[in-house]
Parts: structure tokens; sequence; C-alpha cells
């Protein structure tokens, strides 16, 4: 999916997105918490929640689970673009610390510096 960030008064708007299941229990805390990181990072725009409802929809968006967090269409998983384990699921975030429900707040804030430009 090519998304092109839209320019309003000299300003290039951030489209960002979290992709969720129903029923996936750490969803909606993690939207609570990527507001504190959108403030840490100074970014000021509107988070798009996106339910996703089928397995078609799943593998046609290359849904790898919830939440995800995409910026811009990129997922803040610097190892989301070599994987295809697309489906209804909850997701497992991979680091050096371990196992988590959500990204870490060190990728979040890298790509909304990286998107910032």
């Amino acid at each position: 999916m090519l998304i092109v960030d839209a320019v309003c008064d000299g300003v290039v708007a951030m489209l960002i997105e979290v992709l969720y299941v129903d029923g996936c229990p750490n969803h909606g805390p993690f939207l609570a918490h990527l507001g504190e990181l959108l403030e840490r990072a100074g970014v000021s725009a509107p988070v798009r929640a996106r339910r996703v409802g089928d397995d078609q929809t799943a593998q046609a968006e290359r849904f790898l689970g919830s939440p995800t967090l995409r910026i811009n269409g990129r997922d803040v998983d610097p190892a989301a673009a070599g994987r295809g384990d697309f489906g209804l699921q909850c997701r497992v975030y991979a680091t050096a610390e371990g196992l988590f429900g959500s990204p870490p707040d060190e990728w979040v804030l890298a790509a909304l510096r990286a998107a910032a430009g």
C-alpha cells in the first residue's frame, strides 16, 4: 500500500494508524500509551484506530496482529517487512529484552522521528 503524505500550509501531515482485532487485550492500553509517546515526540497528529474483522482483510492489509502501529503506512517494527504471518491474531513483539504485547517505545519514537523528517 502506498500512502502519500498530505501537505497543509507547508506542514506534512502524518498518518498514524493502529490496526487491531476484537478481543485483543493489548490494543486499548497501547492506544492510551501511544498518546504519551506522541507527546514525548512532539507530534500532534490524530490516531486512526482500524479494526481488522476478517482473514481476507488481514491478508490484504498484511496485518501481523493486534496491535499493529503504522506511521505513513510503515510498520514500526523494523523486521515487519520480512514477515508473512498475516492473520487475525494478537501480536507479540520480539525484542532484545523479551516478548511484549505492543511495540517498544524506542521503535515508536524512532518511527515518529523518521516520519517527522
